[in-house]
Order: C-alpha cells, then structure tokens, then sequence
C-alpha cells in the first residue's frame, strides 16, 4: 500500500475505540449521511479531530477518505479463520483456502482475502475450461438458421427476401455463470488492496472478460437467479467468492445497491455462526438416525383462538428429530453469537429457548423436553443448565447450553479427520 494511503484503524467487534488525528472528509460525510452504515458501524466525530467508531456484530472494512476501519472477529484467531467459517458454512474447496505460511509477506483484509478467493476459483475455472451452453440469438442472415421469425421479417424486412430475421441456438461463453465471474474479477483488479492479489486478478479478468463480454447487470437477481446442476455445480464454490465480494459481505447482500456497496465489506457474524453451527449438525446428523433441519419454520405452535387460525410461526435455528429407542425425538437447538461462557444466558434467550423446549422438544424417555443454546465458547466453559419449573417445584423443561470452541473446531476441519468435528458436537447436543 502506497504513502499516501489512508491510515488503518482496527478494533474488535462490539468494542468502541476513539481514534486521534482523524477527520472525515465532507465526501466521506456525504456517504455516511443517509444512516445506512449505523447498524453495522456508527462513526462520530468528536472535537479535537477524533473519530469514535462502535462497531457491532459484523466484521470487515470500510474504506473511506480518511482511513480504512477495519473491525476483527472477537471470537476467532484473525480474518483467516472467518474466511474457513464462510468456507464451510455455505460451501466451497477447503484445498483452495490461503494459509498463514501463503501470507507470511503481508497481512491482507478480509475483503482482500475473498478478492484471493474469487481470483484463486477464477484460475481454477480457466485452467479446467470455462462453462459454454446454448443460448438463443435473434439476428438477420442471408439464408435460414434455426427458425424464421415472421412477425420480424414482415415488419422490419417486408419485401427483402436477402435478409432473414432468424432465432437460433449459439454455444457460446457469455452465460451467467462465466458473467457473475467476470464481474467478481474485475472488481478485484480494481479494487484489491494487496499489490499481488490485484496482479492475479487482472491476469484471470482478462480473459474472462472476453469470454464472458455481456456485463452483469442487477447483482443480487443475478445471483438468485443461478440454478446448479451437473453441467455447472463446479461453479458454486466460484459464486459464493463473487457473491460476498460484490454485494458487500453476505450471500444476500448487506446494503442496497449504492456508494456504500463498494466501500464496505461486513459480514455478519451471527448470521455466518449460525450458519456454520448448521451444517455441522446437518453434517453430523449423518448415520446417527435422526436428522437435522435448519431454520424450519412452525405455524400451528402459536394459535389465535378468537379467529381459529394460526398467530405466527416459531422458527428455531436448527431442530433435530427422528425416532430414538423406538419413540419419537425433538430436540430444538437456538444459536447465538454469545460469549456465554463468561456471563449468565440473557433472560430474552431464556424466555425463546423456553418456548421452543416446551412447544417442539420431545424426549424419548418421557422426561421434560430440552432446548440446547450453542454459542461461542472455549471447551468446558459455560454450560448452563436451566430448568424451567413452577411454583410447586416441578420442572417443565430445561434449556442447556453448549459452547463451541470456534479456533480450535476450525483447526481440526483443516486436519487430517475432519469428519470428526460434526459428530462430536452431535452427540454433545443431543446426549
């Protein structure tokens, strides 16, 4: 990074940290004036040009005029490890993941590191042969290819019979797939900080951007729009990189589309732990018998008596059900980002995983049902068990807490058995 680059300003998340000498720019005010940012990191400057900045549960950079903020996962060792969170949580090529040794020159941000993701599944793609499918054109020829258009040729061609409005199929590149790459890798090559990152990326943009010319257009229809099948489930991995990087920090997107898109990346952690903690149950639950099902939504648990129908759903992260000792099991699990193994389980998580026990959970031996709460946590911390009981004494249910090591579950998935790490924190929660 050049001298003249803004200075770097780095705070945990949840933390909030005044920093001196910094003053924004009025087109850094601009950009912050609608409110779109506060949610996720509120700036506010303080006389004697200081910069307070309280960051909440998203981590990444924003880049501004004045400086680059960068928020760090509180939980976890460094950025590498959210980039094997994001990696397994929605999928992609554990080979492929840089190391710290691969690093040792320089220490890149997130967002740099999912620019090296994009570029490192882009090369992969280029060497193996991009994608090509049929694709209709419509166009005027001097003899009949694929079908005559009639309604075009009467209208636009009347009484030339040496051009024919033809529609026909041509195999070609220029499909989504290639064109959401494409977008991705020039992003990159713009915008990677990482003088050797930006390098790479402009080498594969290149040659994705002719093979891909048709620019991408609307970001998030594109994405939503993508269906995986044999030809092209080789691209998923290849999209998950270019869908963080170019809407900002999440699958989905966290901003809509406008200035700030460009200049900030912030994944949210709540929502990358939970889905993390999901497929290692769905993974888990593998050849135990049971199974586990994410966010799955129930909509007869609450019930509006005057008017006979039902009053909302109840929706826990995770529910794990099937048939144990030939009777029927649930057990409904809640995730929070929560460092509960130093402090008490807030009473509002009580009260939903409460519910959530008493409503879906269903021991097999009879007893009163189970909610488990798994949140960050080093090995054997935590552990709360809270029974929910009446006035008379008798429970009615129990919620339990379970902790989650996230630097070393993250060490073993990179080691030689992964496969061990899921069936473990199975049996914890359903023992």
């Amino acid at each position: 990074m050049g001298s003249d680059a803004p200075p770097a300003l780095e705070l945990t998340e949840y933390a909030t940290r005044v920093f001196d000498g910094i003053r924004l720019t009025e087109p850094d005010r601009r950009l912050l004036a609608d409110g779109s940012l506060d949610a996720r990191l509120r700036l506010r400057e303080l006389r004697g040009d200081r910069l307070e900045v309280t960051a909440a549960q998203y981590v990444g950079t924003v880049r501004l005029e004045a400086a680059e903020i960068r928020v760090v996962p509180k939980y976890l060792g460094g950025d590498l490890d959210v980039l094997r969170m994001v990696d397994h949580a929605w999928g992609g090529v554990r080979e492929l993941l840089p190391t710290a040794q691969g690093l040792a020159g320089g220490r890149p941000s997130l967002r740099d590191l999912v620019c090296l993701m994009a570029v490192e599944h882009g090369e992969r793609l280029l060497r193996h042969g991009v994608r090509r499918d049929y694709v209709p054109v419509e166009d005027d020829l001097r003899v009949v290819r694929g079908r005559l258009l009639p309604v075009r040729q009467l209208l636009v061609h009347h009484g030339r019979p040496d051009l024919l409005a033809c529609r026909f199929e041509e195999h070609e590149a220029d499909v989504l797939d290639n064109r959401i790459c494409a977008e991705a890798l020039a992003v990159a090559a713009r915008t990677a900080r990482d003088g050797g990152v930006r390098a790479r990326a402009r080498r594969a943009a290149g040659p994705f951007a002719r093979h891909a010319p048709t620019p991408l257009g609307d970001v998030r229809a594109a994405l939503a729009s993508v269906t995986y099948h044999r030809h092209n489930e080789h691209y998923r991995p290849a999209h998950l990189w270019a869908g963080l990087l170019l809407t900002g920090g999440g699958p989905e997107g966290l901003f809509a589309p406008g200035p700030l898109t460009s200049r900030a990346f912030l994944i949210d952690m709540n929502r990358l732990f939970e889905a993390f903690v999901t497929r290692l149950l769905e993974d888990g639950a593998r050849g135990s018998g049971l199974r586990a099902e994410g966010q799955s939504s129930r909509s007869g648990v609450l019930f509006d008596e005057r008017a006979g129908k039902s009053y909302g759903t109840v929706r826990p992260d995770v529910l794990v059900s099937g048939v144990r000792s030939g009777r029927p099991y649930r057990l409904p699990v809640d995730v929070k980002y929560k460092l509960y193994g130093e402090k008490k389980l807030s009473p509002e998580d009580l009260y939903q995983a409460s519910l959530y026990a008493h409503a879906l959970g269903r021991r097999a031996d009879g007893g009163p049902p189970d909610c488990v709460l798994v949140h960050p946590g080093r090995a054997g911390s935590g552990g709360h068990r809270v029974a929910v009981r009446t006035l008379e004494g008798t429970v009615t249910g129990r919620v339990r807490a379970v902790p989650l090591d996230l630097r070393a579950v993250l060490a073993e998935l990179g080691g030689p058995d992964p496969r061990s790490v899921p069936a473990r924190l199975f049996r914890e929660v359903t023992e």
